[in-house]
């Protein structure tokens, strides 16, 4: 009796980050709703690539941060703006969407970003070595960004890993390198 070897063809992606803000729904509104535009609220270009949308926060505009591509799908202003990826040099098999949301409870807010995709098995390996890690990274920054924004006393401060470092040094001398040539 052979043994019967089953491979899956796709893996899943579902990775969830969230935070309580004590703060109003107005003021989550405005942080939501100046993503991607010269008064960003949330997204932290200050020290990541910056998202740029071509026709700002609407539907149907295309855009991205870095090599990551996508278009936005939906957008509830104050509440939910959703992009599905396009298709990637690096992940080509990347295929669903990301969002942020504002959650409103009674006492505070959550903030929640999601990515729910489906990925090839050598694309998944790609994004569990090179990306999650430093996808993780941008994700808390933002979310400090926000707390900044909304003027907590006390902001949390995401430090990175030694692995986002590396990631982000090797990052930098490959295009220094590109550059100099």
């Amino acid at each position: 009796m052979s043994k019967l070897k089953i491979y899956r063809s796709t893996k899943n992606i579902l990775n969830i980050h969230e935070r309580k803000l004590p703060i109003p729904a107005d003021l989550a509104v405005r942080i939501i709703d100046s993503l991607a535009s010269e008064e960003d609220h949330l997204w932290p270009h200050e020290c990541w690539p910056a998202m740029i949308l071509d026709r700002g926060l609407e539907i149907g505009s295309r855009g991205g941060h870095s090599k990551i591509r996508y278009c936005v799908t939906e957008y509830i202003p104050g509440k939910r703006v959703t992009f599905e990826f396009e298709p990637m040099e690096q992940l080509h098999s990347f295929i669903g969407r990301h969002f942020f949301e504002v959650l409103d409870r009674p006492t505070h807010i959550i903030l929640r970003h999601t990515i729910d995709a489906e990925i090839n098995p050598r694309d998944w390996i790609y994004w569990k070595i090179f990306i999650e890690q430093i996808h993780d990274a941008v994700i808390e920054d933002a979310f400090d960004k926000a707390e900044r924004f909304a003027g907590l006393s006390n902001p949390h401060t995401t430090h990175w890993s030694f692995y986002v470092r590396l990631l982000r040094w090797i990052r930098a001398r490959q295009r220094a390198q590109k550059h100099s040539s």
